[in-house]
């Protein structure tokens, strides 16, 4: 007779690295329905996102400090290099890409998910 699943194996799979990567994907996102679109499937409503240079808290502000780095960095976005996951956080590296895809920097971040797998935490480490 097999074994019955565990509490945990039984639960509905979400997969975090899929979750982060729709949360990158947003900053490279150059209109703001597809930039509402991905955080909408990747954060929590009450998110909140800290960097070295910013604190921001909610979707329209970090919203608002994304269009900042775009005028800044004009095609800007990032590419994880390596994900790690457990018990509800995550730990990322990542380069920032300009719009021809050379590395002009990179970083770290740490990710806070809830139940539902949507990030409520993101915190950046890069140099400034």
């Amino acid at each position: 007779m097999p074994a019955l699943p565990t509490n945990q194996e039984s639960a509905v799979h979400i997969d975090h690295q899929q979750i982060w990567e729709t949360y990158t994907s947003a900053w490279k996102a150059d209109n703001v329905d597809d930039k509402r679109a991905l955080l909408g499937a990747s954060l929590a409503d009450a998110c909140t996102y800290q960097d070295p240079l910013a604190s921001t808290s909610g979707w329209g502000e970090l919203m608002a400090y994304m269009a900042n780095f775009h005028q800044q960095v004009p095609g800007g976005h990032f590419a994880t290099r390596r994900f790690r996951y457990h018990n509800g956080q995550s730990v990322a590296q990542w380069d920032m890409l300009n719009a021809q895809g050379q590395v002009i920097g990179d970083g770290v971040s740490v990710g806070r998910y809830n139940e539902a797998g949507r990030l409520v935490t993101v915190t950046g480490f890069f140099d400034t």
